[in-house]
């Protein structure tokens, strides 16, 4: 396919800009906002110290999230000032060198992965807030049976009320419909004006949720410790010990690159729709800010405290360890349900988790779409309707093999590794290779504050290290045995092997078509 002319590709994609700065905002704090806020986080934090956890957690946040979000910001916007929209072409603006776009391509890849799969899990949440307001959910009265609902949905162990996975089947194609329909719109009539209107709902609803949550108090008077307050106790209260263990600085870091959306590549494309003199210091800070406080406030007076006072600090160990779909798809329905207009505020919590999930999911497709019309010099609706056609074949092992590895195996790629080696690729490309002095002057372009001088030196040497640590502490203690798949049951293999060499193919085929 012959490559377009810098013209064509500027027409193609390079033209759109953000409505207003606040849309802008909203938009990348709905990218960072998703179910890991709400889900992933309370989990990390019970099963990793508690309180304690929040060290780690707010050095990396200091150390990696900050730093990561400005470089995004002023990567994205110095790239669309030269009509690219995607972090392949910033990085070519950036970076003179041929081979340069390779490398920031997997800033397109790792969101397209994610996709894939994140769209199923997303509209899970769409089908549970329909099932709870149609009283489905209230059937299930102990962990036992809500489990067997979920799994019976997902078409692991079908049931009577689940004979297949068609039910789910038909909740994905809703879900994927509706997300195409946002990017369909484009920037502003279709990203920012979604972001508007979701996230504010997003947060009502998390704030109903929480007010409802501290109202149960104890709910049994035999068990007067089982109270909501003794719940944030529960969560908060420090664990010194565990800051010994190099997994929990891991997961902290691990923790807040998932849930700012860095080292993904959507900031980088967001970003690109900016203007020239449109500020990126102030505007990145206050993304981070309103994603923290959705995720340390809300996200944590909400799961955790809610079953604690229902299950006692005993069973909740045991539901914490079960992870986030455990702890959101099981326990939090079970709580939800015992209250007065249970199924109300279980509609609101699901609702709540779906809005989170699709301004994620868009800013995961927009990347992949700028590609097309940057790259291949296609209109909007040429590259939609392809990136829609290529997405739901390739998301198809994601929903048909979900008990054999396949949502693992994608998620450990696109999620895990892409985002710790673009992560770091961004970093070293911003601090030396564009140049420490020239990037400090580009993120203060048209700003209306000055990051400290201290941030220097993290962008240019500890956020670096940091990730290094990271990649290198899992090269060293897992990659063999993931990439030999050692832990995976010899029924799942050839699945697993299916899985990986469709994402290998995915990305040679985009690799070798921009030449």
């Amino acid at each position: 396919m012959a490559k377009p002319t810098a013209a064509a590709a500027i027409h193609a994609g390079g033209h759109e800009r953000w409505g207003s700065k606040l849309g802008v905002i909203l938009a990348v704090a709905g990218s960072a906002v998703g179910l890991g806020n709400f889900l992933r986080f309370p989990v990390q934090a019970a099963q990793n110290g508690g309180g304690a956890f929040m060290i780690p957690y707010f050095l990396a946040l200091i150390f990696l999230g900050i730093p990561l979000a400005v470089v995004e910001w002023t990567i994205g916007r110095h790239g669309g000032m030269h009509g690219h929209n995607t972090a392949a072409g910033a990085f070519s603006a950036m970076w003179p060198w041929r081979g340069a776009k390779y490398l920031g391509l997997l800033g397109v890849f790792g969101p397209w992965v994610i996709f894939l799969y994140y769209t199923y899990i997303e509209s899970w949440t769409l089908a549970f807030s329909y099932f709870s307001l149609a009283g489905l959910l209230g059937q299930a009265r102990e962990q036992a049976a809500m489990t067997g609902f979920l799994q019976a949905f997902q078409g692991l162990s079908p049931n009577a009320i689940f004979p297949h996975i068609g039910t789910a089947y038909f909740f994905f194609l809703l879900t994927f419909a509706v997300n195409l329909l946002v990017v369909a719109g484009g920037i502003q009539k279709g990203i920012e004006f979604v972001s508007k209107v979701f996230l504010p709902l997003l947060f009502l609803f998390a704030f109903v949720l929480a007010v409802r949550v501290f109202w149960i108090g104890a709910p049994d008077p035999a068990r007067p410790d089982w109270h909501v307050v003794n719940g944030l106790g529960y969560l908060w209260n420090p664990n010194l010990s565990v800051l010994g263990s190099s997994r929990v600085w891991l997961a902290a870091a691990g923790q807040v690159l998932f849930t700012l959306s860095v080292g993904i590549g959507a900031i980088v494309t967001y970003a690109s729709y900016l203007r020239r003199d449109d500020d990126v210091a102030l505007s990145s800070l206050t993304a981070v800010g309103t994603n923290e406080f959705a995720e340390v406030i809300l996200g944590g007076c909400l799961v955790i405290p809610a079953a604690f006072a229902f299950f006692g600090p005993e069973q909740l160990a045991a539901i914490a360890k079960g992870g986030a779909f455990n702890l959101g798809f099981v326990t939090m329905p079970l709580v939800l349900g015992q209250l007065s207009w249970g199924q109300l505020f279980g509609c609101l919590w699901f609702l709540l988790l779906f809005l989170a999930g699709i301004t994620s999911s868009i800013s995961l497709a927009q990347p992949v779409i700028a590609f097309f019309q940057n790259v291949y010099g296609w209109r909007r609706a040429r590259a939609v309707a392809v990136f829609g056609a290529v997405s739901f074949v390739l998301s198809q092992p994601a929903i048909l093999w979900l008990g054999r590895g396949a949502l693992d195996e994608m998620d450990f790629w696109g999620g895990t590794v892409c985002l710790v080696v673009f992560g770091l690729l961004e970093v070293l490309l911003f601090a030396w290779v564009f140049g420490m002095e020239r990037g400090w002057r580009e993120i203060h372009h048209s700003s209306d504050i000055r990051l400290p001088g201290f941030f220097r030196w993290v962008i240019a040497y500890a956020t670096p290290a940091y990730l290094l640590f990271v990649l290198g502490f899992w090269l060293y203690d897992n990659a063999k045995t993931t990439i030999s798949m050692a832990g995976v049951d010899a029924a799942n293999r050839p699945y697993v092997i299916g899985v990986r060499w469709m994402l290998i193919g995915l990305l040679l085929v985009m690799a070798l078509t921009m030449r």
